[in-house]
């Protein structure tokens, strides 16, 4: 399983109420371009990031609905489910990235993504999962 590697900013935004995790639409955006820890916004258009993958057909981001959002004795963890990603007829792909971001915010802020190490690439009908970690959560704030 492929862990979250957060965004510098994402830090920051969180601080700044940038990022409601309890209420605010996340999303999952697949992508092969290699994002950078000082990536700010998903934002395919001004050199940000560029999530679209390769014969993206009818690829979309996807929302990534909560499970829970809660903290106990201090510790709060973002629990969502995970997110199938399903191709359709042309495929999706290549990509390797799967990028976790704040669709609610204005300027939908980046929170993390996962590597999967190697190019993927689906042909139709063929799934993909983002398979988010149902015991520990996708992160954890102590």
């Amino acid at each position: 399983m492929a862990t979250l590697t957060k965004f510098n900013s994402f830090v920051e935004a969180l601080a700044e109420k940038t990022h409601n995790l309890g209420s605010d639409t996340l999303k999952v955006a697949l992508s092969n371009t290699s994002p950078t820890i000082t990536d700010t916004v998903f934002d395919p258009g001004v050199g940000h990031l560029h999530p679209a993958p390769v014969a993206a057909n009818n690829y979309a981001p996807t929302e990534a609905t909560h499970v829970t959002s809660a903290q106990t004795n201090g510790t709060y963890k973002l629990v969502l489910n995970d997110v199938v990603f399903t191709a359709t007829a042309g495929g999706i792909g290549p990509f390797r990235y799967a990028i976790l971001y704040n669709d609610t915010a204005a300027n939908d802020e980046l929170i993390g993504w996962y590597d999967y190490t190697s190019n993927i690439t689906l042909a139709s009908t063929e799934t993909f999962t983002t398979d988010f970690d149902a015991t520990n959560g996708v992160l954890t704030l102590v």
